[in-house]
């Protein structure tokens, strides 16, 4: 620039030159940092337009710059530095007028100590400051400006020391008067409150409403240094453009020279936005520099006609496509930031998705998914894509800029954040500049529109707009490049590093121009250039007239190789080094005639030189030389004089020394031997008793650590035990709470004895059979014997007659011989009779085997025949349960009909009765009124102006008993126990009901666990038969006591009460009439309900079969006929006596076996409740104790437990060693289980006791505070107050006693009066609850009914006022639906009845109920709180109505889904309505509410599962209706919206963990809708996938969502027709509802189930704050 300013020749334009050269320290100070690179690196691209008029003279300079480096204003890396400016802020500190900025060094700021290197060598920045100051006041930025500028620097300095302090996890704050914050609102002129609000919170804005939202430390500290960002941005931005009006001039620009300053091609460990940018910038450069070097050189060859090889080189345009390109990195980067909750991962993964194995440039590293690498045509460099979004979107809060705006103290504050408008969409540069450039753009666009959507340009958009502009100002242009190449990277001096030089010269692509420029031609001269040039080397007779020809014949002479030139049209084309070497031989020649013209000048010049200094060299030499000898001579004296004084001193001093060290010495050694000689004896005197010291230590130690080993080991043995005996008794007391416990083991104990019981009967059955049979087979057996003993008798008389012939025989041996030939004749005879026997014997065998094989077979057909019996059994028994399951379901559906019906009943119950209390109220107001002269009331007067005096009917009576005009309150006793009476009846017939079908149950279970159905007897179910009778005629009697007690209640009320009461056209009449009403079709409901279950028991009982006996009986007849037949009795009768034998013997074994199990369980279980009972004693025990007694007592327990256990084990298991070593290790595992818990208890009590002496800490020092904050005389004057003495804490009963008269203040401060935020926020949940249970219990000791009964009708009444005053504030209805849910357990819980006693201490246990049973008023507690839960659901339905269909339908949760709206559909809502509407974020945060104030109000948590299955059930049905009536909301995108908002909802199910309530199942209806406008809609597979998908949907509501759908861009089409009628006709078998929309009115059944409460009654403490004090407890 000093260069133009010169050549132009014109002494005026100096000035301009000077400021153009003066804005170099500015943009250097604000613009450059040290890097790891370079000390004076620039951090943004800066472009200078230097203009010039028609003589070529410089008139101005403009200036534009690129992509500021803002991240370094907040963070810098290690041995890196900030912006130079802040550094030589900090140096200059100590300068008077920089006293108001309160600097430090440049350690004591977070903004410039994080590089840990904030000086640079070689580098003052005060002078460094000078230089900026005086550049500013050149550039005419005046002193005050200046000072405005610095303070805004240093504020941001100090704003970079606030710190913040997380409160929790989404908050945190700033320390109350905060110092760096406190000096940052002082400098920039904000107050200090705004600006630590909004560095803490955030304004979220919507179409009708704004919320402030605190936000965590993390988030806080980013919105902390991107306002520093944006500060310094807007600041850099003023600078420049300062200057820019500094450098402008009004003349009009001929030409201008552009000077691009910009960073080159950077790739570091971690490269981010900038870096990425940079490298970007760097490629569309390159591809200018190739494209003007390398295309535009080889056209100039085709133009002139030179024989030339077209030379391939390196084109990047593939790379500038990927970055910049559709679906390049830039507009993904763009579109992920328009996203709502657009992420780096996500931006990342949509780049995988795109470019990774598609584009050859693109690439993923190996271990990294949030980074990618593209091929520069430098370097492959790698980016970390954490930060991209948030640089890209450039987002700072609004509300800290409004902060700012609002300053008054500096004027250049609302200069930086004024609104700057935009000329030209392609001329914003990423600081939001507006350049000066005369380059040829665009035409401008005015527009507002237009203004407002480059205001919502990214930085990579704007980035990429201002280098196209660059880019086309450079193509307008003759570019010229200068290449900077750094010589090494440690900024070291004289220090050449060839690896990093050849890769900056690879880097810039000069290493492929000089490759370009060997194959060329890079050197050109035009003919007259060339001779005007290198006329010097011609001679006079080689110039000729023709210019072309006299260089072609000088250019032969001096180049010899014709291949280094060629010859063009208009020009010389040379290649590398000729252009050299011809500028050689013209500098040699040159210099040889200059170095002749010197010689002989300077050889005159010189000689005449010579002469004049010899002349005077004479001249000085005589003066000199005399003061020479002067000064010697007196040197000489001076010396010899020294030197003697010299050497008198020194033999004094030596001498004195001498004596001196020779004293120290002798001293020295006598001391010094002395120390050595008691040394040496003092060791040998320690290492002797060192050694009597080790011996005994040694064996002191060895005792010590045999000890301590023994006393480790049986610390760790009582520990482990201690541990496992804490373990046992946490789970013993477990066991001993839970209910559910003892009922799996009661449970699994009734069904052993059960199947025990069965066994026994069947096997009894068995024998009894078995012994019939055997009865029977004796009988035979008898008969026949009968028959063998007359045989044998016979043949015994036989044998008599034959022993008397033989005795003949023996008489007549004579006629032996006579006989002799009988004889032979005889044994021939019994020969034959054995050989008959014989085969007799054979044919018997034959026989036997036959019948063996016929006995086989038979046992077969029996195995068949019992084989098929038994799958019949189980077939039919499946049967049995598959309808049994059915009928049970079906059952419940029916009792959850008849609980909504019931529920029904009692809020039209409800309404009637707010009716008729109105309409008593107004009598009251006619009756007062009724007066002469009196105003007519308005028939629309409304029955709240009454709530306030509305009271209780027992309190009325009370309060006027003589006010005769109000009879209807002698009716409300009457009505009350009129009301309870019929309601025990009900709950007697429901009781029943429950006993029907538990019965029901169990014989179901009976039936699963039945294997021989084949046995069972008629009479039996005969038996069954008439106690079903007995059941039927007990509640047909039990039914008519119920008519004539109604009939009698009827009487009673016509006869006792007044006639104005009774008569029928009285209101109280006509209220009692239509309750008994009601009552009695509640019990005609019931009873038919009972006839039903009884024809279903009936009919169960019928269908089970007796077949199976009859087969068996039969089968049995015909085995037994078969073994008549064949003769086989005897046979079969030894085997049946065997089986019979077999069978009793193992029916006692078992009965045996089973006998022991039982007894054994029985032990088990008295032993369990013994060990049970006294762990609650213990317990109960220990509460009563201090802590630190108690802790011990609870130790000497478990040890004396544990011990016996021990004792008992070992004596157990003393036969089997293994159970007990597996015993012991199981204790051991206790024991270490109890080792940890003690550890944690010990680390809680240690943390609470520095908690404490912390408070204790504060509490004295706020005390001592207030003390010196007391004047002396208000001491003296002040009281002294008495000394509390404690008492000793009496034993409560757990409840409180009042008076009858103070009944009304209590009903009124405890229920009328009471704020239930106060309740929820600092008092215990249920509170109120609990104290008139406590009065209650109280009213039950005194045994007073009157009392009881006044308290809870009070009570009552007074929650019904309470609800009816505040009946649509969901916090009021909420806390008292929880107090009455409450207050109805307390009545379970202590009424007695063990069902409700199971989980209470035996302390609560004493407090239940003596005297009243009060489960009449427990009924009506529940009805109440049925309606006050009723009231709730409209409370809320009230509240959600109208924000369901703006925050679930019309507002865009994903922003730009929806795309256009499609044409021809008309516009739902007003712009009124646009203000008004509501988001899904609306209705999760008015959830949040509703949740939080049940939580907060202690409502049970299956109570609240039930409130929030029906606030999604109401969302749900709204949103689905008004789908279904509305055109506009069908379509592809609409269903995405719904699926995402249905998606938040779960998540805050899944977040507050109700998921198991059913409230997602109530949704289903509108996710299939939602999945049904998403889905394909063309083919028969997407009708059948329809169909089978969306079964929570009617037909109805399937047709018209089909039919309703509308496509919004051209790739969705309608559904056709035919589709339409497929769906329909796979459907007609369908068989649902007609009904299109669903019933939002809809309200499920509610149930209560029994919630005890572990709080003990007597340790409740009544605060003062509810004005109780007339309660006294007991």
């Amino acid at each position: 620039m000093r260069y133009f300013a010169t050549v132009s020749g014109s002494a005026s334009e100096a000035n301009v030159e000077e400021k153009v050269l003066a804005s170099n320290p500015i943009m250097e100070s604000i613009g450059n940092a040290k890097t790891t690179r370079n000390d004076n690196s620039s951090r943004f691209g800066k472009y200078i337009e230097i203009g010039f008029d028609k003589r070529y003279r410089i008139i101005g300079a403009n200036m534009r710059t690129y992509l500021l480096e803002k991240s370094r204003v907040v963070f810098q890396a290690e041995e890196e530095r900030n912006y130079h400016i802040f550094y030589q802020l900090c140096a200059s500190a100590t300068l008077p007028e920089f006293k108001t900025l309160r600097l430090g060094g440049a350690n004591y700021f977070h903004y410039t100590k994080q590089g840990g290197s904030p000086v640079i060598d070689g580098i003052d920045d005060a002078k460094e400051m000078l230089n900026t100051r005086r550049a500013c006041t050149l550039l005419g930025i005046v002193d005050s400006y200046q000072m405005g500028i610095f303070q805004i620097l240093a504020a941001i300095l100090h704003l970079g020391n606030v710190a913040f302090t997380s409160r929790d996890a989404d908050s945190c704050t700033i320390p109350p008067k905060h110092e760096p914050l406190s000096i940052f609102c002082d400098l920039m002129g904000v107050e200090y409150e705004q600006m630590a609000h909004w560095l803490t919170h955030r304004k979220l804005a919507t179409a009708t409403e704004t919320y402030i939202k605190p936000i965590s430390k993390l988030q806080a500290v980013n919105a902390r240094d991107a306002l520093a960002k944006h500060i310094y941005a807007n600041l850099f931005n003023w600078i420049v453009d300062h200057v820019n009006k500094a450098l402008h001039s009004t003349m009009k620009q001929h030409s201008f020279i552009g000077v691009l300053d910009i960073y080159g091609f950077e790739t570091f460990e971690i490269n981010s936005f900038e870096q990425f940018c940079i490298n970007y910038a760097n490629e569309k450069l390159q591809q200018q520099f190739n494209m003007h070097v390398f295309k535009l050189e080889q056209e100039e060859y085709m133009r002139e006609q030179i024989p030339w090889t077209l030379i391939d080189f390196y084109d990047n345009q593939p790379c500038i496509n990927l970055i910049e390109a559709k679906l390049g990195v830039l507009d993904l980067l763009d579109e992920e930031c328009k996203m709502p909750k657009g992420s780096d991962n996500s931006w990342a993964q949509k780049l995988y998705n795109t470019h990774l194995n598609k584009t050859a440039l693109f690439e993923k590293p190996r271990l990294s998914n949030k980074a990618f690498i593209i091929q520069h045509f430098a370097d492959k460099v790698e980016y970390q894509c954490e930060g991209f979004l948030e640089k890209n979107k450039d987002t700072v809060y609004e509300e800290q800029i409004k902060v700012l705006k609002s300053s008054k103290k500096l004027k250049i504050l609302s200069e930086l954040f004024q609104d700057v408008k935009v000329i030209s969409p392609t001329s914003a540069t990423p600081s939001g500049r507006t350049p000066l450039s005369r380059a040829p753009v665009k035409p401008t666009q005015s527009k507002t529109a237009q203004a407002s959507k480059e205001h919502k340009k990214s930085v990579g958009h704007q980035f990429r707009n201002s280098l196209q502009l660059l880019m086309e100002t450079l193509n307008a242009t003759t570019p010229h490049y200068v290449r900077c190449i750094k010589p090494n990277d440690f900024k070291f001096p004289f220090m050449f590093d060839e690896k990093r030089t050849v890769q900056q010269l690879r880097a810039c692509g000069v290493l492929e121009t000089i490759r370009i420029s060997a194959a060329g031609f890079p050197s050109r001269w035009t003919y007259q250039e060339f001779f005007s040039r290198y006329r010097v080397l011609m001679k006079q007779k080689d110039v000729l007239g023709d210019r072309k020809q006299t260089c072609k014949n000088v250019l032969e002479k001096l180049i010899l190789d014709k291949d280094k030139y060629q010859f063009g049209k208009t020009k010389i084309f040379f290649r590398a080094g000729q252009v050299a070497f011809l500028e050689k031989i013209r500098s040699d020649k040159l210099r040889a005639a200059c170095v002749r013209i010197q010689k002989t000048i300077r050889g005159w010049l010189m000689r005449k030189k010579y002469l004049r200094m010899r002349k005077a060299a004479i001249t000085i030499q005589r003066y000199v030389r005399g003061y020479q000898a002067r000064c010697l001579v007196t040197f000489l004296r001076r010396t010899r004089a020294a030197t003697i004084i010299q050497k008198f001193q020194r033999m004094y001093t030596i001498r004195k020394r001498y004596r001196c060290k020779r004293a120290a010495t002798v001293v020295l050694q006598s001391y010094l031997r002395g120390y050595i000689a008691r040394k040496q004896y003092r060791k040998m005197l320690r290492e002797h008793k060192a050694t009597v010291i080790q011996k005994r230590v040694r064996g002191w130690l060895a005792r010590l650590h045999y000890r301590r080993a023994l006393e480790a080991i049986v610390y760790l043995q009582c520990c482990y035990r201690r541990m496992m005996a804490k373990r046992e008794l946490k789970k013993l007391k477990i066991e001993a709470r839970s209910v559910e416990h003892y009922k799996k083991l009661n449970f699994g104990m009734e069904n052993k004895i059960m199947q025990l019981q069965r066994k026994i009967d069947e096997q009894s059955k068995d024998s009894k059979s078995l012994l019939e049979k055997l009865t029977h087979l004796e009988a035979t057996y008898s008969s026949e014997k009968e028959k063998l003993r007359s045989d044998v008798e016979r043949l015994k008389m036989s044998e008599e007659e034959a022993k008397n012939a033989t005795n003949r025989v023996l008489s007549l041996q004579d006629e032996i011989s006579k006989l002799q030939k009988e004889l032979h004749q005889t044994q021939s005879e019994k020969k034959l009779i054995q050989e008959k026997s014989e085969i007799y014997k054979q044919e018997t065998d034959v026989l036997v085997l036959e019948l063996k094989e016929q006995n086989m077979l038979l046992k077969k057909e029996k195995d068949d025949l019992n084989h098929r019996i038994q799958n019949q059994a189980k077939e039919m028994t499946d049967a049995m349960e598959k309808r049994l399951l059915e009928e049970t379901q079906q059952l419940e559906l029916d009792l959850n009909d008849e609980r909504l019906r019931y529920q029904n009943l009692l809020n039209e119950f409800s309404r009637l009765e707010e009716r008729y209390d109105d309409l008593k109220d107004e009598m009251k107001l006619m009756v007062t009124i009724s007066k002469p002269g009196h105003k007519r009331t308005d028939s629309t007067h409304s029955s709240n102006e009454s709530e306030y005096t509305y009271s209780s009917e027992i309190t009325e009576a009370e309060e006027f008993p003589m006010r005769m005009e109000e009879p209807s309150e002698k009716k409300a006793p009457l009505d009350m126990s009129l009301f309870l009476k019929l309601q025990k009846r009900v709950s007697e017939l429901e009781q029943e009901k429950q006993s029907m079908q538990d019965e029901l149950d169990r014989k179901e279970e009976q039936v699963l666990r039945a294997k021989a159905k084949e046995e069972e007897r008629p009479q039996m179910r005969g038996a069954e038969l008439e106690y079903e009778s007995l059941k039927r005629q007990e509640l047909e009697s039990e039914n008519k006591k119920l008519k004539n007690e109604l009939n009698e209640l009827r009487k009673a009320l016509t006869e006792k009460s007044p006639p104005g009461v009774t008569a029928p056209g009285a209101p109280a009449y006509k209220v009692l009439l239509e309750q008994m009403t009601s009552v009695s079709e509640e019990l005609e409901v019931r009873k038919e309900e009972v006839l039903i279950l009884r024809s279903q028991l009936m009919s169960q009982k019928e269908a089970i079969p007796i077949k199976n006996t009859m087969t068996d009986s039969t089968i049995l007849l015909e085995d037994v006929q078969k073994m008549k037949d064949k003769g086989e009795i005897a046979q079969a009768y030894i085997g049946l006596k065997e089986t019979n034998r077999l069978l009793e013997s193992q029916l006692q074994t078992q009965k045996r076996s089973h006998d022991n199990e039982l007894e054994a369980l029985r032990g088990e279980i008295q032993s369990l409740k013994e060990e049970n009972n006294r762990q609650q004693q213990l317990l109960a025990q220990n509460l009563q104790l201090p802590p630190e007694a108690r802790i011990e007592a609870s130790l000497q327990h478990e040890i004396t437990r544990l011990t016996n256990e021990n004792l008992y084990y070992e004596e157990l298991y003393a036969d089997d060693p293994m159970k007990y070593q597996s015993y012991r290790i199981s204790l051991y595992k206790r024991m270490i289980d109890l080792m940890e818990q003690l550890e944690k208890q010990d680390k809680t009590v240690r943390k609470l006791k520095k908690q404490l002496k912390v408070f204790a800490k504060k509490i004295d020092e706020l005390e001592v505070g207030q003390m010196e904050n007391i004047s002396p005389g208000q001491i003296i004057d002040e009281p002294i107050h008495p000394v509390n003495i404690p008492r000793k804490e009496k034993d409560f009963q757990g409840m409180l006693e009042y008076k009858k008269e103070d009944e009304p203040k209590l009903v009124k401060n405890l229920i009328l009066d009471l704020k239930p935020r106060g309740v929820a926020v600092n008092l215990i949940p249920g509170l109120p609850a609990y104290i008139l249970f406590m009065c209650v219990r109280h009213a039950d000791y005194l045994n007073d009914d009157q009392k009881v009964r006044s308290l809870l009708t009070s009570t009552i009444n007074g929650i019904k006022k309470i609800l009816k005053k505040r009946g649509d504030d969901f916090e009021a209805v909420s806390f008292w639906l929880s107090n009455t849910c409450r207050f109805l357990h307390c009545l379970k819980q202590y009424s007695g009845e063990e069902g409700f006693m199971k989980h209470n201490t035996p302390r609560q246990n004493e407090h239940c109920l003596t005297n009243f049973d009060l489960a009449e008023y427990r009924q009506v507690l529940s009805d109440l709180a049925i309606q006050i839960y009723q009231q709730l659901v409209r409370v809320l339905e009230n509240i959600l109505q109208p924000m369901i269909v703006s925050g679930m339908l019309e507002h865009e949760t994903i922003q730009g889904v929806s795309g256009v709206k499609p044409t021809g559909l008309r516009k739902r809502t007003s712009s009124i309505a646009d203000e008004g509407t509501y988001t899904l974020d609306s209705i999760i945060r008015q959830l949040n509410t509703f949740h939080s104030i049940m939580c907060q109000h202690g409502m049970d948590p299956e109570l609240v599962k039930q409130v929030v299955k029906q606030m999604f059930y109401i969302i749900g049905a709204v949103t689905l209706n008004n789908l279904l009536l509305r055109k506009d909301m069908c379509s592809w995108s609409k269903g995405m919206q719904i699926r995402y908002n249905v998606s938040q909802l779960e998540e805050w199910l899944r977040d507050k963990n109700l998921m198991t309530s059913g409230a997602k199942e109530t949704l289903e209806p509108l996710i299939q809708a939602a999945q049904l406008l998403q889905v394909k809609k063309k083919t028969d597979e997407d009708a059948e996938a329809i169909c089978s998908m969306c079964n929570a949907l009617t037909t109805a509501q399937i047709l018209k969502v089909l039919n309703l759908y509308t496509p919004v861009n051209e790739f969705e089409e309608r559904v056709t027709v035919s589709f339409i009628r497929t769906i329909q006709m796979r459907m007609r078998d369908r068989k649902d509802s007609p009904q299109l929309l669903t019933d939002a009115k809809h309200i499920f059944p509610v149930t209560f189930p029994f919630n005890p409460s572990s709080l003990a009654l007597e340790t409740i403490q009544i605060p003062a704050s509810l004005g109780l004090a007339f309660l006294t407890r007991v």
